[in-house]
């Protein structure tokens, strides 16, 4: 897979990526690495990675909790704690081993320890590969709405390993695989077609045309003042449910695929009543997004609480919330106004 360049990064595949992780540490001359994992990845992707990670450099492990739930500022005051008392300069570099959560918080921390360090993204979930990891967004959550606090900030590097999926349970590859889908819906109806239509499609074959796309977008509008709003087709409702699942003790948490599958459905809801979507996709897309996914249960009950926290969405403006909706596949519209009661609507057809 060839290199794509980021606005200021490289993007590195495979066994080049190796090569080229080696001579940029070499050529910045830093004082000391610091590697930060979870519980998952220091036993499943640590391994592989020291094996290949060719440096004579002092380096230090930083280990977190897996999951959702440890992405706040409590992780973020221990991990700039352990980098202070471990000795971390401003020549340290922060490498990131791990998934979305690793890859968004690592980037935070590394970004504002002493104004500001070095770091290097190392993504390790299809999820984190084809959209967490790349694009400069680094972040952690407030309480459970996502993504409320961070900063625009882009590696120096980053490195896409596949074989760290071979790590992943099936349900993790299915999560990572809706962002596929969004890229499709938005940008390319070929691979909308390959991934939801394809049981048997290598996953792997579509990461580097996924993040070419996300790179485009990202190219163009680096600090979303417009066109990157199209990155969040899905996530305006997919958001809500997730942070509403992540809070509600009777619910079972979602993956943050599965819920954004959930969007993407209530929003080709939304662009069939609003827009030009047509009526027809709107059960195919539902049809197909279930089968990958499955089917989460929401009722009635629950309606009020995710619009509530659908409120919170970045791309709100003046208490409205905002859309990015499809005219057809390809074909998208940003910053569109819809009714609290169809969007309430939409989530119902979901749960029909």
């Amino acid at each position: 897979m060839t290199t794509i360049q980021a606005v200021s990064y490289p993007i590195h595949f495979e066994n080049k990526a190796y090569e080229e992780l080696a001579l940029l540490l070499d050529q910045k001359q830093y004082s000391s690495i610091f590697i930060l994992v979870d519980d998952n990845t220091m036993r499943c992707c640590y391994p592989r990675f020291m094996q290949l990670l060719q440096t004579t450099l002092p380096m230090e492990v930083l280990q977190i909790d897996a999951g959702e739930v440890h992405k706040n500022i409590d992780t973020c005051i221990g991990l700039w704690n352990a980098m202070t008392e471990l000795g971390a300069d401003r020549k340290s570099v922060l490498i990131t081993l791990g998934g979305g959560v690793i890859t968004d918080l690592g980037g935070f921390v590394a970004s504002t320890f002493k104004r500001g360090i070095d770091f290097i993204n190392i993504p390790t979930t299809l999820l984190s590969m084809v959209d967490a990891s790349v694009g400069g967004k680094t972040g952690i959550d407030l309480g459970v709405l996502k993504n409320q606090i961070g900063v625009f900030a882009n590696p120096e590097l980053i490195v896409i390993d596949p074989e760290f999926l071979h790590t992943l349970d099936p349900r993790e590859i299915r999560s990572g695989s809706a962002e596929i889908i969004k890229y499709g819906m938005t940008h390319d109806q070929q691979l909308f077609q390959e991934i939801t239509a394809n049981p048997e499609v290598n996953i792997i074959d579509l990461i580097h045309r996924s993040i070419s796309i996300k790179n485009e977008v990202v190219l163009e509008d680096p600090k979303e003042r417009g066109l990157r709003k199209v990155l969040n087709w899905g996530h305006t409702i997919g958001h809500g449910v997730e942070s509403y699942f992540l809070e509600s003790p009777a619910k079972e948490n979602l993956t943050h695929g599965e819920a954004i599958a959930i969007g993407m459905i209530c929003e080709t809801y939304l662009s069939a009543k609003l827009l030009e979507f047509p009526t027809d996709m709107v059960s195919v897309v539902k049809e197909r997004l279930i089968a990958i996914f499955g089917k989460a249960s929401i009722e009635e009950a629950d309606l009020p609480a995710i619009y509530e926290l659908m409120k919170h969405d970045k791309k709100n403006v003046g208490g409205t919330i905002n859309f990015v909706l499809l005219n057809d596949i390809e074909t998208f519209k940003i910053d569109c106004n819809v009714p609290e009661e169809l969007i309430l609507e939409s989530i119902r057809y979901y749960a029909s």
